[in-house]
């Protein structure tokens, strides 16, 4: 596992399981909250890509859209080899007056909280479908901002896969039935934003639409390499008494959130149970390797690679085989466990 596009997916296999569903209308529910982030982008004025893109599109291999890693395609992925810029211009409410027009709504950064993962790596993960430091985030942004979720009318969530979308979704509290928007730009496969950059264009579009009039209250949220850091920030119309100065330092001096990292066993040999993975597929569209995370009979964790096996590759994408024994031997020459 090298890139983002190759550990991601190990989300949303746990997501896969975890719905219950069997793979098309897993997919099928991913398309359409995918397709309506295009919907967002193909209006925003600064998208990359201003092309709405039909749910099965999304998810329908092809010439255009070649699987990536199981289970997602070229679509469904975060698109950052873009040529965007932003700013945000901050200022004190007096030199607000002195520039800015009146009849203008003013925008204000209400509070915003930051932590850490105590799991860092991919490996000590423990549960890939939630993120802890998320939820401590979300909580202590909406204190510092002194108000509540429910009064929050829009959100940017951080969007460079739909793993991330989804688990934002659970940590937060958004229900698949809030009316309230997930994203203002159209999120990283869409919109763009290139690198770390794009969460700048996300508090840069929640500003023009506060300033606008259309929300009075949204939460941006951001998160680093695989969801071992995360921050989020929440902007109004209206400022609060609080002072918020020294906010940061706190979240510096004591940032970690969650368990413990899983303890983990670099070379095994024998039985283990599957605890998510992924299919890397090769650019001419054919499956190139799996990654397996499993849990040895001692609850370590191993990653275990898988080469030159069709039948298990087909095995693996037909339904979801989670809680599944495997069979992995550690090879030396190798340098690593193979499945």
């Amino acid at each position: 596992m090298e890139q983002p596009i190759h550990g991601f997916p190990l989300f949303e296999t746990a997501l896969w399981a975890a719905s219950g569903l069997a793979l098309k209308p897993f997919l099928q529910n991913i398309g359409r909250m995918w397709s309506s982030f295009s919907r967002t982008a193909a209006s925003h004025p600064y998208a990359w890509t201003r092309e709405m893109k039909p749910p099965e599109t999304i998810i329908t291999p092809g010439p255009d859209n070649r699987p990536v890693a199981f289970p997602y395609t070229k679509f469904m992925t975060a698109y950052v080899t873009v040529d965007q810029g932003a700013a945000v211009i901050l200022m004190s409410e007096e030199a607000a007056r002195r520039h800015l027009p009146r009849d203008r709504a003013r925008v204000y950064f209400l509070g915003g909280g930051y932590a850490e993962d105590r799991q860092r790596f991919m490996v000590q993960k423990s549960d890939f479908t939630a993120s802890p430091p998320l939820k401590a985030a979300v909580a202590k942004a909406l204190e510092r901002a002194c108000t509540v979720l429910e009064a929050v009318d829009c959100f940017d969530l951080y969007s460079c896969f739909p793993c991330a979308v989804s688990i934002a979704k659970k940590m937060i509290g958004i229900s698949d039935d809030d009316p309230r928007p997930l994203t203002l730009t159209g999120g990283l496969g869409f919109f763009g934003g290139p690198g770390s950059n794009y969460n700048l264009h996300a508090v840069a579009t929640l500003a023009e639409q506060i300033e606008a009039g259309k929300f009075t209250k949204g939460m941006v949220t951001a998160l680093g390499w695989f969801m071992h850091k995360q921050a989020v920030g929440v902007y109004g119309s209206s400022p609060h008494g609080r002072d918020i100065g020294n906010d940061y330092r706190h979240d510096q001096a004591d940032p970690l959130a969650g368990e413990e990292p899983v303890p983990i066993r670099d070379a095994f040999s024998g039985t283990g149970i599957i605890d998510t993975y992924t299919v890397i597929y090769a650019p001419d569209q054919a499956p190139s390797y799996g990654v397996i995370y499993g849990k040895t009979p001692d609850q370590e964790r191993f990653v275990a690679r898988i080469r030159d096996h069709s039948d298990l590759f087909a095995w693996l994408m037909e339904k979801n085989r989670m809680g599944q024994p495997v069979q992995v031997r550690f090879n030396a020459s190798a340098k690593g466990n193979l499945a």
